[in-house]
């Protein structure tokens, strides 16, 4: 009877080990609790750059506006007859 009793006792505290500082427990609910959190973040960030890319890739889809817009700005093209000024601020 008594082994049987120190059996279920130390039964008993390796369950109640796991349930307190194992995967079971209350902190490591917590941490994943947090990287949920930060992946939330991630994923909201992540949604409004695919709307910004989106919107983009839809104005160059339908307006030759943005396409020469583009093609002025990081092309420095410009159209025929055409004279590109600059004006520096003096110092």
């Amino acid at each position: 009877m008594r082994w049987s009793t120190i059996v279920i006792a130390a039964l008993l505290v390796v369950v109640q080990g796991d349930l307190w500082f194992g995967k079971g427990s209350w902190r490591y609910a917590m941490e994943l609790d947090r990287q949920l959190d930060q992946q939330h973040a991630l994923n909201e960030q992540a949604r409004e750059r695919n709307a910004r890319s989106l919107a983009e890739i839809s104005d160059l889809k339908d307006g030759a506006e943005m396409v020469e817009e583009k093609a002025r700005l990081d092309l420095g093209m410009l159209r025929p007859n055409e004279v590109l000024v600059q004006v520096t601020a003096a110092k």
